[in-house]
C-alpha cells in the first residue's frame, strides 16, 4: 500500500524551499498537525507558512512572536552511498563520495539561510553511508579532538589537524549561512595499548554527531552510545551526555536514532540537564504498526513536553523515510515511501513548549464518555441524571470475557489480544502483569478488523528492552492472525479511552492515522494508579493508538 505523508497546504501557497533539484511543486510535501484547541497551536501554524516564504498577512504575527520563538530547520538525505561499502578504499576516494554528499547540505543550508534559519539539523549516516566494516569504513573517518579540551573552528584553521575536511566543510557551511548546525560522521580517536578499552587497531572509531556555532566553531560533540548493528564503531566507554547552549533557544541536547528507546542518554539528559529542545540525526528504517520513525519522534516530544528536531535519511526501498520538527502539541513533517527525493523542512518553534498536560486540552465540562471512564476507573456502576431520575448503567461490565482472546505476532513480540466489534463497548485484555482497557464508540463500522493488544515483556528481536505496551490497531485484513501487519491506511473512526495498569512513569503515546498522519491526543495522564490516553473527532481513519512503555531497569 502506499504509504506517504498527506499535504495540508499545497507547496505554491507555502514557498516551499525545493530539496534536491526537483520541482518545488512536486506531488507531497511536509504534513502539518495541530493541538487543535491549543493558541500556541494555531501560532506556530501561522509562523510555519512564513518560514516557507509565504506572504499571507500572518507575518505581524510571527514577528510579534519572534522573542519566543525560533526558526530551525531539518532536512532529510537521499544520501549517496558507496556501491561497495566492504571494499577497502583510499581516502582520497572516500572524500570525492562525502564531498557530493556535503555538497548537497550546502545546498540546503543557503536555501534555509534565505528563509531565516538559526539552526539546521542533518542525518545520521548522511556524509559517508552505511554497511561497512571496521576496516572498510576507516577511509571515511574524521580526526576528532575533543571540545572540551580544544577550542577549534575547523573552517578558519584547517591546517591545525589532519584528516579533518569533513569537518572543515561543515565549519564553514555554518558560517556561510549564519546558523547553529548539527551533522552526523564518523571518527577516529588514537588509544595506546597502555588503555584496557583500546582495540586492537590502536584505535577508536566513533558514530559521530557534531555541533557547530554560527560562527563556525566546533561546540560539542556526542558519540552514540547504543549502535544498532553498527559493526564499523566502537561504543564510547562512558556515556555521552551532550548538551548545547545557543542565544536563540535556550539548550539543546542531542541522541541519535536507536538512543530514543533507551535511558541512557536519552531520558538523563532530559532530566537531569534542564533541556527543552532535542537534535536528533537518524538512519531509520520504519517498522509499523509501532515503531514508525514520525510515530516514535512525536510521542517522544509529548512524553516528555519537548521540542525534537529530527532528521532521518530517505531511502525509500530499505524504508528509511520520516523527519520532522515536534513540538509537543504540533508537528511538521515528511514521510514518503514513493517520492525518491529528500526535503528541507522549515519551522517557527516556540522556544518553551507548552506539554499536552499544560494545554488544558480537556473540555471545561466533562463529556459523557470521560465521566463513564471515571466511574469504570473507580469500580463504580455508571450512572447519569434524567430529570430527576438516576439511571445506573450496571453494563460497564458489559461483555469484557465474552469476546475470543487470541495471540498474534506484532514487532516480533507475542501479543494477547481481544477483537474490537460493535460501535460500542468496553473491553480489558491481559499479560503478565498488565490489563489494558478499552472504552469506545463508533460513528459508524468499517469493513475493517480492530484489536485491542497487550504485551508485558522483554522484546528480544532487533534490540532487548523491556516494554509495556497497550495498543489498539488495524488490523492487514479480517484475520486474527493479520493483526500487527504493516498497515498504513484505514477508515475507522473512533471515540475511545485507552488506558492500562502501567508499572513505569515512561511512557510513549503512540498515534497514527490513515496515510501516516500524526494525530495528537485529547488527554493523557495518570487516574487511579491507570495511564490513560483519550481521544474524540479523529480527521481519518485509525491505524494505531497505543502507550508504549519502557522499564528500562528490565532490560
Amino acid at each position: 500500500m502506499p504509504s506517504r505523508a498527506v499535504a495540508v497546504t499545497d507547496q505554491r501557497q507555502a514557498g516551499y524551499p525545493e530539496a534536491t533539484g526537483s520541482s518545488v511543486f512536486d506531488r507531497f510535501m511536509v504534513c502539518i498537525m495541530s493541538g487543535a484547541r491549543s493558541k500556541l497551536a494555531l501560532f506556530l501554524c501561522g509562523c510555519y507558512v512564513v518560514a516557507l516564504g509565504a506572504h499571507t498577512g500572518e507575518e505581524c504575527v510571527a514577528k510579534h512572536h519572534e522573542a519566543e520563538s525560533y526558526v530551525a530547520a531539518v532536512y532529510e538525505h537521499p544520501s549517496i552511498l558507496s556501491p561497495n561499502p566492504l571494499a577497502l578504499t583510499s581516502r582520497q576516494q572516500a572524500l570525492e563520495l562525502m564531498n557530493q554528499n556535503l555538497d548537497i547540505y550546502e545546498q540546503q543550508v543557503m536555501t534555509a539561510a534565505q528563509k531565516g534559519v538559526q539552526i539546521i539539523v542533518f542525518p545520521e549516516d548522511g556524509i559517508h553511508g552505511f554497511n561497512f566494516t571496521r576496516t572498510s569504513i576507516y577511509p571515511f573517518l574524521d580526526f576528532m579532538p575533543s571540545p572540551q579540551v580544544v577550542r577549534w573552528n575547523p573552517c578558519l584553521e584547517p591546517h591545525r589537524f589532519n584528516d579533518t575536511e569533513v569537518l572543515q566543510r561543515l565549519s564553514c557551511m555554518a558560517i556561510k549561512g549564519d546558523m547553529f548546525l548539527v551533522a552526523n560522521l564518523g571518527t577516529k580517536q588514537p588509544c595506546h595499548i597502555s588503555d584496557p578499552g583500546c582495540p586492537n587497531d590502536g584505535r577508536y572509531q566513533f558514530n559521530t554527531d557534531v555541533v557547530f556555532s554560527n560562527n563556525g566553531t566546533l561546540v560539542d560533540r556526542y558519540r552514540k552510545h547504543n549502535l544498532y548493528f553498527e559493526a564499523a564503531f566502537d561504543v564510547p566507554l562512558k556515556v555521552d551526555h551532550t548538551t548545547f547552549d545557543t542565544p536563540f533557544a535556550g539548550r539543546f541536547g542531542v541522541f541519535t536514532c536507536f538512543d530514543i528507546l533507551f535511558f541512557n542518554p536519552a531520558v538523563r539528559l532530559l532530566r537531569d540537564y534542564e533541556v527543552k529542545h532535542v537534535v536528533y540525526p537518524t538512519a531509520w528504517m520504519n517498522q509499523l504498526p509501532l515503531l514508525a520513525a514520525i510515530e516514535i519522534q512525536k510521542a517522544f516530544a509529548v512524553a516528555f513536553g519537548v521540542n525534537v528536531l529530527a532528521a532521518n535519511v530517505h531511502h525509500p526501498v530499505l524504508g528509511m523515510t520520516g523527519s520532522g520538527i515536534h513540538t509537543p502539541l504540533k508537528s511538521f513533517w515528511y514521510h514518503d515511501m514513493e517520492n525518491p527525493n529528500g526535503r528541507l523542512i522549515i519551522a517557527q518553534v516556540a522556544k518553551n513548549p507548552v506539554g499536552l498536560i499544560d494545554a488544558e486540552n480537556a473540555t471545561g465540562e466533562m463529556d459523557l464518555s470521560h465521566s463513564k471512564f471515571l466511574k469504570i476507573l473507580s469500580g463504580d456502576p455508571y450512572c447519569e441524571k434524567d430529570a430527576q431520575e438516576v439511571h445506573c448503567d450496571e453494563a460497564t461490565k458489559w461483555n469484557r470475557n465474552a469476546l475470543p482472546t487470541f495471540h498474534s505476532e506484532m514487532m516480533y513480540d507475542n501479543f494477547t489480544l481481544v477483537p474490537v466489534w460493535g460501535k460500542e463497548g468496553y473491553l480489558h485484555v491481559c499479560s503478565n502483569g498488565l490489563c489494558c482497557y478499552l472504552l469506545y464508540e463508533r460513528p459508524t463500522l468499517s469493513e475493517e478488523l480492530y484489536a485491542l493488544g497487550v504485551f508485558d515483556g522483554l522484546h528480544t528481536v532487533h534490540g532487548t528492552y523491556y516494554i509495556q505496551v497497550c495498543a489498539l490497531v488495524r488490523c492487514g485484513g479480517l484475520g486474527f492472525d493479520t493483526c500487527g501487519q504493516e498497515i498504513t491506511e484505514a477508515t475507522g473512526i473512533f471515540e475511545f479511552h485507552l488506558w492500562g495498569n502501567f508499572s513505569t512513569s515512561y511512557i510513549f503515546p503512540l498515534f497514527l492515522t490513515s496515510g501516516m498522519t500524526l494525530d495528537v491526543p485529547d488527554q493523557l495522564g495518570w487516574e487511579n494508579d491507570h495511564y490513560f490516553l483519550r481521544k474524540s473527532g479523529l480527521s481519518s481513519g485509525l491505524v494505531t493508538a497505543a502507550l508504549y512503555g519502557r522499564l528500562y531497569e528490565r532490560d
